[in-house]
């Protein structure tokens, strides 16, 4: 399609400022794919660098660092969004917990159909790549687009061909990437009449040139009203262009309700786009941990095969001072050979410093964590979680927070959004017609995080206890239901598990009636059994002697 050539260029030139916004951040992204995963990120070099990166075999010497982040985003993997386990619960804002039976049934028919959509589409699959990145760069991409066959179809964007920017709320708002299609792809992806010339000679000349590659721009903004590119009711739009193709000519313009896509950070400093990390963190001691495994090897073959001389009439051909090198000279005593020079590295000092950095590194990955997360899925009270948890998960709790914030609520209103679309959700009860949904997270984390919080309310409790039988009236302060309440939300007791305000009060009235009843026959008992006593009682006269006179 066709839009107005000063429109598209200034599309272009906001693909370059997001281009020199992203340019300070290069250096460090090279240096942690180097350090942590050289294979997998060979597109933040040249072409030409490429090339010849994938015949090396890397700057890895020691895997710890590498370790230590896939131990961190598998930990997060299970303790967040484990498809083993429900990781989320929907709820309605205002209702609290007083819902009818029909409101709980639809929101539990809608929660089991999204993770059902979720499990049979490859979101998680995704899910563990995007945590991969986040450990180790600090920014990760997914877009979630609408897929015929398993309704949500999510893709990982390639940290080094993205750009990204964000809102006046520190929220990512814009998308861009560039990378290369074939002519085929092209084709079969926009329709050849929507490609540019280029791509139509190509196309006719089949074979091998429908193999040629193609750079493409592509862009995901707000909907700016006044552009009119899409329909205004869109609160976002995609736009993609051939690189090269002439301006005011693009491939297609798409709007989205949502924005089709999610992009967390793991920590933001200032007003920065682009998110700091874990692997920046231990980037230091990783190069240093490289750095001491290599003189610790160089060490060891100088050991086992030191450099010697040798008398020149036993070689022809003399190699050089290394381990095991053989260096002939003229002169030497009795012939034959002799170490160049004794050495004797300390192998023991450079063997614990190498574990100290080890640990360093597995610390700052927080890999201690998650062996006691591991621990946690029976948790249900804060007093199960011992100091050391605690402050381990309160470390934790800015990235949970923040994930939660910029990946998981969007990719879950995302996923609502386009399956209510598509017809595949229940229809909701006029109950709670036009209702706003809430999301609460109870995976293994989140439960663990809200039992830490609830440590107050049972140091509270307690207090209130010790006091009471010096000061009775100290249990009169709390408003003990509502205090339960809030403690079985916080560690995760489901709603359906609790009786609503009405019903709690109806029993509590039922239960009053009944102490009432039971005071009244307790009270009724030495009554009747005093009456009883006195009947048996001979008072001489009245009934007693009309019974002897009958009997006489």
């Amino acid at each position: 399609m066709d839009i107005a050539e000063d429109l598209h260029q200034k599309k272009i030139a906001l693909m370059e400022a997001l281009r020199r916004d992203r340019l300070p951040w290069w250096n460090i992204w090279r240096d942690i794919a180097d350090y942590y995963i050289p294979k997998r990120y060979v597109w933040l070099m040249s072409e030409t660098e490429r090339s010849r990166y994938l015949t090396k075999s890397g700057t890895i010497l020691d895997a710890t660092g590498t370790t230590a982040g896939r131990v961190l985003a598998a930990g997060m993997m299970n303790g967040i969004t484990s498809p083993s386990r429900p990781w989320f619960k929907l709820r309605l804002a205002g209702f609290g917990d007083d819902l009818d039976l029909a409101a709980r049934q639809w929101l539990d028919e809608v929660e089991r159909r999204m993770l059902l959509v979720m499990a049979q589409s490859n979101f998680y699959n995704a899910l563990a790549i995007m945590y991969l990145d986040l450990v180790f760069f600090g920014t990760a991409g997914m877009l979630i687009y609408e897929d015929y066959e398993s309704v949500i179809r999510c893709y990982n964007a390639a940290l080094g061909e993205y750009y990204l920017g964000q809102s006046d709320r520190q929220q990512v708002n814009i998308f861009a990437r560039e990378f290369k299609q074939k002519v085929r792809q092209l084709v079969e992806w926009f329709g050849l009449e929507n490609c540019s010339e280029q791509v139509k000679n190509e196309w006719n000349r089949g074979g091998a040139a429908r193999e040629t590659d193609i750079s493409v721009t592509h862009l995901i903004e707000p909907n700016i009203q006044n552009e009119r590119l899409v329909p205004r009711n869109f609160a976002y739009r995609e736009l993609y262009w051939e690189t090269s193709a002439p301006k005011g000519r693009i491939l297609r313009a798409k709007g989205y309700a949502e924005l089709p896509g999610v992009f967390p950070r793991w920590e933001l400093t200032g007003n920065d786009s682009y998110g700091t990390s874990p692997g920046m963190d231990a980037l230091g001691d990783v190069i240093q941990l490289q750095h001491e495994t290599k003189r610790k090897g160089q060490s060891l073959d100088y050991m086992v095969r030191p450099p010697v001389v040798m008398d020149i009439q036993l070689q022809h051909r003399p190699s050089a001072l290394l381990p095991g090198g053989q260096t002939f000279v003229a002169g030497v005593n009795n012939a034959g050979a002799k170490p160049v020079y004794q050495i004797t590295p300390p192998i023991n000092e450079l063997t614990l410093d190498i574990r100290e950095v080890q640990g360093r590194i597995r610390e700052i990955f927080n890999n201690d964590l998650f062996k006691m997360i591991s621990q946690l899925e029976t948790v249900r009270t804060a007093t199960e979680i011992d100091a050391r948890r605690e402050e381990k998960l309160i470390q934790l709790g800015p990235v949970l927070e923040r994930f939660e914030n910029e990946a998981l609520d969007p990719a879950i209103n995302r996923i609502f959004g386009v399956m209510d679309r598509a017809n595949l959700l229940p229809e909701a009860p006029p109950s709670i017609a036009n209702a706003h949904l809430e999301i609460q997270y109870v995976s293994i984390l989140a439960a663990a995080q809200s039992a830490v919080g609830v440590i107050p309310t049972e140091r509270f409790l307690q207090l209130i206890g010790n006091v009471s039988p010096l000061y009775p009236q100290a249990t009169t302060i709390p408003d003990f239901e509502e205090l339960l309440r809030d403690y079985a939300r916080d560690i995760g007791v489901k709603a359906k598990g609790l009786n609503t305000r009405e019903a709690s009060a109806a029993l509590q009235e039922e239960q009053r009636n009944a102490e009432t009843m039971d005071k009244m026959t307790a009270a009724a008992q030495p009554t009747a059994e005093s009456a009883k006593l006195l009947s048996e009682t001979d008072v001489g006269g009245g009934a007693n002697a009309l019974q002897q006179l009958l009997g006489g």
